[in-house]
C-alpha cells in the first residue's frame, strides 16, 4: 500500500454519518449511474430510520457510536478488499506499523478471490522459518476463522508481544488437509536488498530484493557500484509484496532514459499522476533478468512491468499477485481515518496490474533440476593412471575430524552469504534459467558490439 495523508476532518455524528452515505453513493455509482439528489436524500433517510430501529427494538442497549463504527467498516469492507475504516485502535496500531518495527510473523496478506491469502512470507522472518509459502490460505488464526474478516482485522491479530506464539490453520496447494503451522512472533526487521554473484558466472550480479523500503534505489547502486565489472543483472522480486512507490520508479528509473514509468488513474483528478524516467546516470545497456512469482506484488509488480513494457528486461518465473491499486490514508479528527482505495495503477503500455498481474516472457515454475556428476566419466588419458590413484588415496588420505568438518560448514556458510553456488542454482530451477539466459544475452550482446 503506498500511504499518503489527506485532511478530512468531520464534526460530531451528523457529519460522520453524512460522511458514510458519500462514500456509500460512490460504491452505488461504481455498479450503476450516478446517485440523483433525490435517491441521495432517501438513503440518507433509510440509513436514519433503521438505525432508529436499532436503537429502540433490539434485545440489548446499544451506543450509537458503536453502531455507526460497525456500519463504517461494512461499508467500507464491502467497496473492495483494500478499503477499511480504523478506529482509535486501529489507527494507533497502523501508527506503529508504519515506524517500521513490531511484533509479528513477517507475512504480507491479501483477499484473493475472498480468501485471506499470504502474498509472500518476508525473507528471514518467523513465518518463512516456520514454513509459510506465497499462496498459502489462512483458515484459522489461532481459534479464529478468518471467513468475513478483512485484511486489518487479520493482521491486527496476528500481531502481538515478540515471544508469543501463533497458530495459522492453512490450505495449501495439492495438499490432502489442512496444515497447521506454529510461529513464533519477533521483531520485524527487513534488510531490503541482498546482493549476491554467481558461481563460474563471471560479471553476473543477483540482487534480492525483498521489499521497497525507503532505501532500495541507494542499496542497489552501492552494490552495483562495488561490483563494478557487471556484465548483466538477475533482479529477484519473487516473493516481494511491494512497498514505497517512489522506490519502485526510481529503481526503473535506473534503467530507463524516458517515458511514463507508471501512471494512476482516479475518479479524483488530483489522483492522476504520471511517474517519468529520466536520462541523467541512466544505464541502457547492462541486460537484466526480472525474477517473479505469485508472491510479486504491487511496487514489484510495476518495476517487472514497466522494465518488461520497455524491452529493457526480461521477465521470468511465475504469474504476479496482481494488486494494482493504490490506498490512501485519509485521518477523521485526531483518533480515526479511512483507507480508501482511490486510484489504479498502469503500466507503460496501458494495462492494468489489478487483479491480472504480469505474465512472465518465459514461464519457469518453481523445482529443482537433476543433476548428476558421473564420477566414472573418464578421458583415454585418464585411463592408465586411474585405479592406481585411487587406491593411493584410500592409503593417504586421513580422516577429517569432526572440529575440520565444523570449520569447513562455517566457511561455505559464510561464503554463501555472498555467493550462490551451482548446487543452490540446482535447487533453484527459476534462477537457473535466468542466469542461463543472462548468460546468452551478454554473450549476444558481446556479438552486437
Amino acid at each position: 500500500m503506498i500511504k499518503k495523508s489527506k485532511k478530512i476532518i468531520f464534526a460530531g455524528l451528523v457529519s460522520t454519518l453524512t460522511a458514510a452515505y458519500l462514500f456509500g453513493s460512490f460504491a452505488q455509482a461504481q455498479e450503476t449511474k450516478e446517485s440523483t439528489a433525490k435517491e441521495k436524500l432517501e438513503a440518507y433517510i433509510k440509513f436514519t430510520q433503521i438505525l432508529n430501529v436499532i436503537e429502540k427494538e433490539y434485545v440489548d442497549e446499544v451506543n450509537t457510536s458503536t453502531l455507526v463504527d460497525k456500519a463504517l467498516k461494512g461499508l467500507m469492507t464491502n467497496l473492495d478488499a483494500h478499503s477499511n475504516y480504523m478506529d482509535r485502535k486501529s489507527y494507533k496500531e497502523l501508527t506503529v506499523q508504519t515506524k517500521g518495527e513490531f511484533g509479528g510473523l513477517g507475512i504480507s496478506v491479501g483477499m484473493k478471490d475472498g480468501a485471506l491469502t499470504v502474498i509472500a512470507p518476508l525473507e528471514g522472518t518467523p513465518a518463512m522459518k516456520a514454513g509459510v509459502k506465497a499462496g498459502d490460505i489462512i483458515l484459522k488464526i489461532d481459534d479464529k476463522a478468518t471467513i468475513g474478516m478483512n485484511i486489518d482485522e487479520a493482521v491486527k491479530l496476528m500481531r502481538g508481544k515478540p515471544g508469543t506464539d501463533i497458530l495459522l490453520t492453512i490450505v495449501r496447494k495439492k495438499e490432502p488437509k489442512p496444515l497447521r503451522i506454529k510461529i513464533t512472533r519477533d521483531i520485524i526487521k527487513i534488510d531490503s536488498v541482498y546482493d549476491k554473484t554467481i558461481q563460474d558466472a563471471d560479471g553476473i550480479l543477483y540482487l534480492h530484493i525483498t521489499s521497497f523500503d525507503q532505501k532500495v534505489v541507494e542499496s542497489v547502486k552501492k552494490a552495483i557500484a562495488e561490483h563494478n565489472n557487471t556484465r548483466g543483472i538477475i533482479m529477484d522480486l519473487r516473493n516481494n509484496p511491494g512497498g514505497l512507490l517512489d522506490q519502485a520508479t526510481g529503481l526503473v528509473d535506473m534503467f530507463v532514459e524516458e517515458g511514463v514509468i507508471v501512471s494512476q488513474k482516479g475518479k479524483s483528478r488530483f489522483e492522476n499522476v504520471e511517474y517519468k524516467a529520466t536520462p541523467k546516470g541512466t544505464d541502457t545497456h547492462t541486460p537484466i533478468i526480472v525474477l517473479v512469482n505469485g508472491g510479486s506484488a504491487s511496487a514489484s509488480e510495476i518495476v517487472a512491468g514497466a522494465l518488461q513494457d520497455f524491452k529493457r528486461a526480461v521477465v521470468v518465473g511465475e504469474k504476479t499477485f496482481g494488486k494494482g491499486s493504490v490506498q490512501v490514508v485519509m485521518p477523521i479528527g485526531k483518533d480515526e481515518a479511512l483507507k480508501l482505495t482511490v486510484a489504479r495503477y498502469y503500466l507503460p503500455s496501458g494495462r492494468t496490474i489489478q487483479a491480472k498481474g504480469v505474465t512472465p516472457d518465459i514461464i519457469v515454475h518453481l523445482g529443482k533440476i537433476d543433476y548428476t556428476d558421473d564420477p566414472v566419466l573418464l578421458k583415454e588419458k585418464d585411463l592408465k593412471k586411474h585405479l592406481e590413484n585411487e587406491l593411493e588415496k584410500i592409503d593417504t588420505e586421513a580422516p577429517k575430524t569432526e572440529k575440520a568438518n565444523n570449520n569447513e560448514k562455517s566457511n561455505a556458510a559464510e561464503e554463501n552469504k555472498t555467493l550462490i553456488t551451482e548446487k543452490m542454482l540446482y535447487d533453484d530451477a527459476q534462477l537457473k534459467s535466468a542466469v542461463d539466459i543472462l548468460k546468452a544475452l551478454i554473450i549476444t550482446q558481446k556479438g552486437t558490439k
